[in-house]
């Protein structure tokens, strides 16, 4: 899986092929110079920070760059883009869209190209409101993973028999339910039963 170092590696390699600092790539590409800033890549309470889509985006515009390219800065010769489904919030709660595993199937995807995460099923979910801010805001992606175990602690996707589709953080789960806690502070946490879980996904990434 690619992890958080690697991305902020390439970010600082694809700087130094263009002869710039960091902070010098940010500003050239538009952004504050301080988006690539070491101190920007943890937050506050500790969770690592990911660069959007959109900065990357930018970075290697004003870089005259590719995504192969960026890609190969991440690890030469290893690191693969692919493409996923790209399926909108409200989809996501509706039937049809999900087997049992909560896998996606059908065909006529909208898709989009993003860094291999090592789960054929993986798919993009894209967030709509601000029911999960500051977590994840409207318009931003995630990508979703539902073949990679889920572990305390982990960001995830639950989506109900009931049809609703939530983000949460995986506190507790045991034999009898799952305890979730809310990214959204102004939101309750939530315990559900696992009879009434159709499915559960980590998310691997997000653009923020």
């Amino acid at each position: 899986m690619l992890t958080h170092e690697q991305v902020w590696t390439a970010i600082d390699r694809l700087a130094a092929r263009a002869g710039l600092s960091a902070s010098g790539l940010a500003k050239r590409a538009g952004l504050d110079p301080t988006t690539f800033n070491k101190s920007k890549r943890i937050t506050p309470d500790g969770r690592a920070r990911w660069p959007s889509t959109e900065s990357v985006s930018k970075s290697l515009s004003a870089a005259n760059a590719s995504i192969d390219t960026f890609v190969d800065l991440i690890e030469p010769g290893k690191t693969t883009v692919r493409s996923v489904p790209l399926i909108g919030f409200a989809q996501a709660g509706t039937g049809g869209y999900f087997d049992d595993a909560g896998f996606p199937v059908g065909k006529g995807w909208e898709e989009i190209a993003t860094l291999s995460v090592g789960d054929e099923h993986a798919y993009a979910l894209q967030i709509s409101g601000d029911s999960m801010r500051p977590a994840y805001r409207n318009g931003d992606t995630i990508i979703v993973s539902p073949g990679t175990a889920v572990r305390k602690g982990d960001r995830v996707v639950v989506k109900t028999k009931a049809g609703e589709v939530m983000a949460k953080e995986l506190r507790r789960r045991t034999a009898k339910s799952v305890e979730l806690a809310s990214l959204n502070p102004s939101h309750r946490d939530r315990t559900i039963a696992n009879k009434d879980i159709e499915w559960i996904a980590r998310i691997v990434w997000a653009s923020q």
